[in-house]
């Protein structure tokens, strides 16, 4: 029997997950996705991802792919799916695609926001899905310092140690902040991310925006290209992976999610 290509989008809270990747004896949510498509498919599913997030993290559209031998509707995948995922998993749309098609490898952008909750108290709404900074943030110091940061440029003082790319460079489409209703929010796209690239940007704009270091921290930690001198790297909560970008031949019915 001939196997059919699938694509889904995929949104999820991380706070209760160890990261995407499937690892022994916790809880994923690889593991815990391909448990439920396995379910619908009625034979093991294994899925390849567009972009691996790590523990705490959290997911408006990440978009993946799978091989299946099983006849079923796009309504019955996502229907079938979100039937035996629990609560902090949800499938939002499937479709087949072609067999070229890679979540990972055929993604020409991925994008990223960061939420940083600028308040004197702490939030029993938003533990989970803000950092909290108890002390106020200038946005124009964290403004000024982010443009240096777009274009392509070796980001190994933004890479974790542990790092695995084989090159540091990345071209970074835009970095913007806005602040609104005591949120401050970064918003980022690339043709793709180190490992912590995000998380390690925002340590450093944020000790910029708290006036503990200079502007020009950003454009100093480009030129040392040395991860040890790049500062502190900020929580995972704050953190979601927006989406995707493919070419437009493989027709995903993805969301608007950028602008929300």
């Amino acid at each position: 029997m001939s196997s059919e290509r699938i694509a889904l989008g995929v949104e999820y809270d991380g706070t209760a997950y160890c990261g995407w990747q499937t690892q022994p004896r916790v809880r994923t949510v690889q593991e815990t996705l391909e448990a439920a498509l396995s379910r619908v498919a009625d034979h093991p599913v294994r899925v390849q991802c567009a972009g691996r997030t790590d523990a705490g993290v959290h997911a408006l559209e990440q978009v993946v792919h799978f091989d299946s031998t099983a006849s079923r509707t796009e309504r019955a995948w996502v229907l079938g799916s979100n039937v035996n995922l629990p609560p902090d998993c949800a499938v939002s749309w499937a479709q087949p695609v072609a067999g070229a098609f890679h979540a990972r490898f055929s993604a020409r952008a991925r994008h990223y926001r960061y939420r940083i909750l600028t308040r004197r108290t702490r939030s029993a709404l938003e533990p989970d899905r803000a950092l909290w900074v108890h002390r106020p943030l200038d946005l124009g110091r964290m403004q000024a310092a982010a443009a240096a940061l777009v274009g392509e440029h070796d980001f190994s003082s933004f890479r974790a140690l542990g790092c695995q790319a084989k090159s540091p460079v990345r071209q970074v489409h835009y970095l913007d902040l806005s602040a609104a209703a005591g949120v401050v929010e970064l918003r980022v796209g690339a043709n793709g991310f180190l490992h912590h690239m995000v998380r390690n940007i925002v340590g450093v704009l944020l000790s910029i925006g708290r006036g503990e270091a200079p502007v020009q921290w950003t454009q100093e930690l480009l030129m040392l290209r040395d991860r040890t001198r790049g500062g502190v790297t900020a929580p995972p909560q704050g953190l979601y992976f927006v989406r995707a970008d493919y070419p437009a031949e493989f027709d995903l019915p993805q969301a608007l999610v950028l602008s929300d």
